[in-house]
């Protein structure tokens, strides 16, 4: 276990010193949820959106973005690792009795790290903006977060190992990430759509964790929708983690 958690940390650190040498990347990811927040979000004031008639425009909209930007932050955090593979480091790994697992878990918890850095930073600037608050909510939203993040940083690892190519990757996770936060409810809420959209809604386990984050952030802890979406999310996690191991020990074998 020490040289499991060793090997994890020096990976992590390995990580780390890219983004401190070069920090402006943080910046640029929360460069379009910032635009939303100050520019879409003060069109919702006046708006009715049914079920959240007494809740603050600010509270309903901030979880979405969070989770926006776990499609668009964390899920394409696999080009961190192209240049990696086009260098031969992760051929080398092959030659290293490292644990497979502990090699691959240090890059992910770099990328969630700064992840969890953007959502606090957004979090910032809507409190600044007037938005409140439960502080139990807000650290359970966080834990969440950090599921989600590891979730979407794994899944996007496992297609970037499996394609390889930056123009072909780039496609691929936008067409896949579209209609997910098309259909998460994550700029609006989805008690605004048609009940086709709900239905279809219904299916993608983003509009539940949307649903989630923002009962957390309003401190509404008996809304059921919070254990469905912390389960939907730790499922997702494991298998997306396993897939993610496995294709990376198939290319470190």
């Amino acid at each position: 276990m020490s040289s499991f958690l060793r090997i994890t940390g020096l990976m992590f650190k390995r990580s780390l010193i890219r983004i401190v040498r070069n920090p402006v990347w943080v910046m640029i990811g929360l460069f379009q949820p910032i635009l939303y927040l100050l520019l879409f979000a003060p069109l919702l004031d006046d708006l009715p959106m049914p079920g959240f008639e007494n809740t603050d425009a600010l509270n309903v909209f901030v979880p979405g973005l969070l989770v926006m930007m776990a499609l668009f932050g964390a899920g394409f955090s696999g080009f961190g690792i192209l240049d990696d593979l086009r260098d031969g480091v992760i051929e080398r790994f092959r030659v290293t009795p490292a644990n497979r697992m502990a090699l691959l878990l240090g890059m992910m918890l770099h990328d969630v790290m700064i992840f969890l850095l953007q959502c606090a930073l957004m979090v910032a600037a809507a409190a600044l903006m007037g938005m409140t608050a439960n502080l139990g909510g807000l650290l359970l939203l966080f834990g969440l977060l950090a599921l989600l993040g590891l979730m979407m940083v794994s899944f996007s690892y496992a297609v970037t190992l499996i394609i390889r190519d930056q123009s072909a990757l780039a496609a691929m996770l936008s067409t896949l990430t579209q209609p997910m936060l098309l259909l998460s409810g994550v700029l609006l809420p989805l008690t605004l759509a048609p009940s086709i959209i709900q239905t279809l809604a219904d299916v993608n386990p983003l509009s539940h964790i949307v649903d989630a984050s923002r009962s957390l952030l309003n401190g509404n802890f008996d809304d059921s929708a919070i254990l469905l979406g912390f389960g939907i999310v730790t499922v997702l996690t494991w298998l997306c983690m396993w897939w993610a191991s496995r294709l990376f020990r198939q290319a470190t074998a």
